[in-house]
Formats: structure tokens, sequence, C-alpha cells
């Protein structure tokens, strides 16, 4: 069996039937599981919609709990409930699926309190000093990590112009290795915002992308 961990972060929603004012980056995310379940029917899906139940923003009650020594409190451990049930959710998976629009060049508020819920001293990451300058170390392996993005410009993929604009793939590949992450793969869909044939076009080729993606990571499990 094959568990993967499907993440959205739009604020949009997505409906087949629906076209107008519909999210994208949901559109993407929902083919690649509709292709992998058909290619790999035992295939566990689990769906965490930031959207529909945003994570809780870390504050210094969070932190502190997080960096304590020794045995926790009742009052830590309700403090650090959700992310160990959204860690839970990442230790599980061998395929996290990523689908997220670019809002203002980056990543949704959702989608970062996510990560900073799930990167995690002693459970997704170990920090040991003894390591001279490199005191981080991820802890999980041997996962794939997805990203499905939509933006409403373009040139923002690895190797073009507005590469450097682009706070959303760049980060997430960056962060990847503390889910887990052996292998990184983006898809994109673009020009959004002008709605002409060329976004029409980006969207028909990540969409056949995502379902090429999705037959060879099936067919490698």
């Amino acid at each position: 069996m094959e568990n993967v961990l499907y993440v959205s972060a739009s604020v949009r929603k997505f409906h087949p039937t629906q076209q107008h004012h519909m999210s994208i980056s949901r559109m993407l995310g929902e083919t690649f599981i509709d292709e992998f379940k058909q290619q790999y029917n035992q295939a566990e899906v689990i769906h965490r919609d930031l959207s529909l139940t945003p994570p809780m923003f870390i504050d210094e009650a969070f932190i502190a709990a997080a960096f304590a020594r020794g045995e926790l409190s009742e009052q830590q451990r309700t403090v650090l409930a959700q992310s160990d049930r959204l860690i839970d959710e990442v230790i599980k998976a061998d395929i996290i699926v990523l689908s997220s629009p670019m809002y203002n060049y980056g990543m949704p508020a959702v989608l970062k309190a996510w990560f900073d819920l799930v990167i995690r001293v002693d459970k997704t990451f170990s920090f040991d000093l003894a390591r001279g300058d490199q005191p981080l170390e991820p802890i999980l392996s041997g996962k794939k990590v997805v990203l499905l993005a939509s933006w409403g410009e373009f040139d923002f993929k690895k190797g073009e112009a507005k590469y450097e604009f682009n706070h959303l793939s760049r980060h997430i590949e960056q962060l990847s290795p503390y889910l887990g992450a052996d292998a990184f793969y983006e898809i994109a869909s673009e020009y959004q915002e002008f709605g002409d044939e060329r976004h029409r076009a980006s969207k028909q080729q990540a969409l056949a992308d995502i379902k090429r993606l999705a037959q060879k990571l099936a067919a490698a499990k």
C-alpha cells in the first residue's frame, strides 16, 4: 500500500463541472490524486485541506514546548497536539502532494503555518552542535514531494528569467528534505492573470505532465 498525503492551500474551491473563479492549483492536485488512484487502486490518500481547517500559527508557548527537555506538562502536550497530528500524517506518507497558488510571490500563510508545525526539532529534524556549522539534519527519508502550483505571471520556473522572484517553489524545495523527501517534483500552470491562449496552453500542459508523473510514481511503488 502506498500512502499519499495531499495538502491543499488555495482559498478558492474547485469543482470539475465549474470553471469560473475555481482554484487551478486544486484542479492540478485533484488530477494527480485521481490519476494516481486509477493507476494504483491500493493507494491510501489523506487530504489535509488547509483552507477548510487552517493550522494554528506558532507562538512563544509553542516554541517553549517544542524545545522543552524531559517530560512535558499537560499544557505543553496540549500546545503541541496539532503539530503532533500533522507530523504523524507526514511520517505515514510515502508521497506528499502539495497543491498551492503563488500569493505575493510566495506561499499562502496557511501553508507556511503547516510547515512551521511539521518541521520540528527531534521530530522531523535533529539539531546537534557537534556537527559544527551544519547542526541541522533531517530525520525522515525515503519520501517523494510533489508541488503542483499555479501563478498569475510566467517565467518563474527554475532556469527562467523570473525564477529569483519565485519564493513559493524555491522555498518548498529547500524545506522538502525536512519532510523526508529524497526526490522533489514541481509542475506549474502559468499566465492565469492574462487569461489568454498562453494560459490555456500552460494549464493543459500542466495537466498532461501531472498525469504522466502520477503514472510514473504509481509504477515505481
